[in-house]
């Protein structure tokens, strides 16, 4: 059997072999991973098979020999050898690619583990709308974890066919690909041996409904991103609302299946911004509608039938949403831990989506608790802890989104029954209040930056709640706070970019800097350097801004040049 490639491990590697199926694992349940042509697999149950029941998978009795030899003529030889062979662990997963169009076959693969001899065998195969199974004999390939003389570990490709080898990109790689791609990934994955915080992405879904009704989506609302007027990235932003309005469409079509249902769910999105979110799921059919405090531009564009409204949002009995079925906070900022409370205040079959963002407790900042967890990860858990107080089964999973911020919470059901809502209500009071009376819990207003990249939110400061439950919390502004250095008065900072340009162009050679007859090089100075150079006046006056110093400069890019928190240097000032 010939040897197509091999990867050596680095050093000593205490994770193998379990690290080695832990990355296999990796790529078979996981492959859009590495592949950006699919958008995941739908895999069965794992079962034993033997000898018999492999020449029973392939009908072809040639090609099952051949497949048959392929798995057993290897270098590593099984610790029981003398002793009845352990079956092989059985799998078939079917590929869901990210176009729609890509014929009418199932893309398959047969996938067999050899715990015995560390190797994993993929034989592919189609099926079309009939049942009729064809294999490709020239893609059937193994990984081999090979162990040499006690020492040494490595991993390798072989290839049953390679001269017969077919690739379209998708469910077919390249075998260069393969080799040199995916390879040193395999050894990269089993050497790290990391769990993840938090789950797999669309693991409440199914990802096949998912891939199709994004595509369809994407091509639906792609036109938003010409027309776009806002100041944020157009392409980020439409795209991960198609993401969130198709991971809720799917959600919402398995409910309907589930409990029986006809009419669309009705929803109300709790600091909508954009409105886009909105928008999609109203023109798919679901009434509801945004709140928010700010307008924005983009609203005009929509038409009738999306309905966003300006107005503050203050926790109360005045914003309660008994005849709705799903309340909706999408990066909801200091709303995101009120809005399972809303939800089940609401009604007893009220439901919530959130995705949390900025990290924000009922009336402060969220105060972190537990060194040993990513901030992100405890505020997840915060959350959800607050779900589960306010009564519901609580779900958790990850987005297919272009952010950082990709884990969302469903409450879809109540962990009491309805006859105990005076006891669940009991619970909700005493830990809102308990939190009102943590360490720590100074109110404080969320930070918006103008270029509109933090997430939007709620709030009025004229407002005052209707009820108890929700004295305290202090929501957003209504006018946004402009705080990029932008504001700045122009003689201030033009005063402070000549004064860093002027030290920086004045250093020597051996100060750091050059010169030439035509050209001066100048030095670099560290952030704090260049602060050392201001008065304390225009010291306090930065400090209000978000980034201060390191902001300013960076908005002078003509002039200075750096990336953050690394030394500045003059890009262009000719010699006078």
């Amino acid at each position: 059997m010939p040897k197509l490639f091999e990867v050596k491990f680095p050093g000593e590697c205490k994770a193998l072999p379990e690290g080695f199926w832990s990355a296999v694992d990796v790529w078979i349940k996981k492959p859009h991973v590495v592949n950006k042509r699919l958008c995941g697999v739908k895999e069965t149950e794992s079962r034993d098979v033997g000898r018999e029941a492999v020449l029973s998978l392939l009908e072809e009795p040639d090609l099952a020999q051949d497949v048959l030899s392929f798995m057993t003529c290897c270098r590593n030889t099984p610790e029981n050898t003398h002793e009845k062979e352990t079956p092989w662990v059985s799998s078939v997963r079917t590929f869901i690619p990210k176009v729609n169009n890509y014929g009418t076959n199932l893309h398959k693969e047969v996938i067999l583990k050899d715990f015995g001899r560390q190797q994993v065998t993929f034989v592919p195969f189609e099926e079309d709308s009939e049942g009729k199974v064809s294999l490709k004999r020239g893609n059937i390939y193994q990984f081999q974890l090979l162990h040499q003389d006690c020492e040494e570990w490595s991993l390798e490709l072989h290839v049953l066919a390679s001269d017969q080898w077919f690739s379209d990109g998708v469910a077919y790689p390249r075998l260069p690909w393969l080799s040199s791609d995916l390879l040193p990934k395999l050894v990269r994955w089993a050497t790290e041996c990391k769990s993840s915080e938090f789950r797999s992405t669309l693991s409440l879904l199914p990802v096949e409904k998912y891939s199709v009704m994004y595509q369809t989506l994407k091509e639906k609302y792609k036109a938003m991103v010409k027309v776009w007027p806002e100041v944020t990235d157009p392409e980020k932003f439409v795209y991960e609302d198609v993401a969130i309005a198709t991971y809720l469409l799917v959600l919402w079509e398995e409910e309907r299946v589930e409990k029986g249902l006809t009419e669309k769910q009705s929803f109300v999105d709790l600091g909508c911004g954009n409105g886009l979110l909105v928008h999609i799921l109203a023109n798919e059919g679901h009434p509801g509608k945004g709140i928010d405090v700010r307008r924005r531009k983009i609203w005009d564009m929509f038409g009738p039938q999306t309905l966003l409204e300006e107005k503050a949002i203050t926790p109360s009995e005045s914003f309660l949403f008994p005849d709705t079925d799903w309340l909706i906070g999408n990066h909801s900022d200091e709303l995101t831990p009120w809005i399972p409370v809303i939800a089940a205040r609401s009604s007893y079959s009220c439901r919530y989506f959130v995705l949390p963002c900025c990290f924000f407790d009922f009336f402060a900042k969220y105060q972190r608790r537990h060194c040993k967890k990513s901030q992100y990860k405890e505020y997840i858990d915060f959350i959800t802890e607050v779900s589960v107080v306010s009564g519901f089964n609580t779900e958790e999973d990850c987005l297919r989104i272009p952010s950082t911020k990709r884990v969302c919470l469903v409450g879809k059901s109540r962990n009491y029954q309805i006859s105990h809502e005076a006891e669940a209500e009991e619970r909700r009071a005493h830990y809102i209040q308990s939190r009102q009376k943590a360490p720590g819990a100074t109110v404080q207003r969320s930070d918006i930056r103008s270029d509109g990249n933090c997430c939007h939110g709620e709030g009025d400061p004229d407002r005052t709640p209707d009820s108890s439950w929700g004295v305290g919390f202090q929501p957003r502004d209504k006018v946004e706070t402009v705080r990029n250095c932008a504001a700045l008065p122009r003689d201030l900072v033009n005063g402070v970019v000549l004064q860093v340009a002027n030290v920086i162009l004045g250093m020597t050679e051996e100060d750091g800097g050059g010169s030439s007859s035509d050209w001066n090089r100048g030095g670099s100075l560290s952030v704090n350097e260049a602060a050392g150079l201001m008065k304390q006046e225009t010291l306090q006056l930065l400090k209000k801004e978000c980034g201060g110093l390191q902001t300013l400069l960076k908005n002078n890019h003509q002039v200075f040049r750096g990336l953050p928190l690394s030394p500045v240097q003059v890009r262009y000032l000719p010699t006078q």
